[in-house]
């Protein structure tokens, strides 16, 4: 009788990618400013940071939702009635300031929000980036002052939510590439929020996209992508993989979105042991 021996198979090697920026700290611009307590806006590539008197007030990026959304997507407030507002605040009464007044929000529920969509913003806003930042005196948010945050404050907590995702999952392609579904045999149990995230990721929405549609903030949902990500559960739609038109990667050079479950379960192992 003749006995066939079939080698296991091959552990994919995960393909590094390129060196990122260092991101350590965040710009010393914003630490200069926050020294001198300079009023004004930080505008850099992916987002802005308002500041009061060295403290951060407020910040946007077009890649979170936004304080308006996260206020109005579950109903806690109306959209018209933010609308109302920012179109009547000025440099006396801020859009905040009004909301408050008019009995349309709890403080309580203004400054949760606030925090939140500041945090969110500006984890993006101070990413590293190919352009230097640029710094306006003097200009105020129409929102006016809720909660200030100190720039050591919003270090710490940048870095933090960076390690946070590194330690889920180092890649970080899933971040803003569009995403697709995988699937693996070896899926681990999902919270009813990782289904509603999944259940609308079809090819063609971002991490971006996706937060906005939920009405979520942007980090927490990478939270869920990354999770998903290292479960086997999505990739980036560009991903190298063994299917589709062209030439086949080389092995090496394919990521682990692989369906065997004792591939999957030895990656996730690796994983860890390498983010110790």
């Amino acid at each position: 009788m003749t006995v066939v021996d079939t080698p296991p198979p091959r552990l994919p090697v995960r393909a590094r990618p390129s060196a990122e920026p260092a991101w350590d700290s965040v710009p010393p611009m914003l630490t200069r400013l926050a020294a001198e307590r300079a009023t004004g806006v930080l505008v850099r590539e992916h987002g802005t940071l308002y500041l009061a008197e060295g403290r951060v007030v407020h910040a946007e990026s077009p890649l979170t939702p936004g304080l308006e959304l996260l206020l109005t997507a579950h109903g806690t407030l109306e959209a018209e009635v933010w609308r109302d507002a920012v179109a009547r605040a000025d440099d006396r009464y801020g859009a905040a300031r009004l909301l408050l007044s008019g009995g349309h929000l709890a403080e309580g529920a203004l400054e949760l929000c606030h925090l939140g969509a500041l945090y969110d913003a500006a984890y993006f806003a101070l990413a590293p980036s190919s352009t230097p930042g640029r710094f306006r005196y003097g200009i105020a948010h129409r929102l006016g002052p809720v909660l200030p945050v100190a720039v050591a404050d919003l270090e710490r907590e940048v870095l933090r939510r960076r390690e946070l995702l590194r330690r889920i999952w180092p890649d970080a392609r899933p971040d803003r590439a569009p995403l697709v579904r995988t699937h693996t045999t070896a899926a681990p149990r999902l919270t009813l929020r990782q289904h509603r995230l999944l259940e609308r990721i079809d090819g063609t929405r971002t991490a971006t996209d996706l937060a906005r549609e939920l009405g979520r903030q942007a980090f927490h949902t990478l939270v869920d992508i990354r999770r998903l990500a290292a479960a086997g559960l999505v990739a980036p739609r560009d991903a190298p993989g063994p299917a589709g038109d062209g030439e086949t990667p080389a092995f090496a050079e394919r990521p682990a979105y692989t369906t065997d479950p004792h591939i999957t379960l030895l990656k996730r192992l690796r994983d860890a042991l390498e983010a110790l």
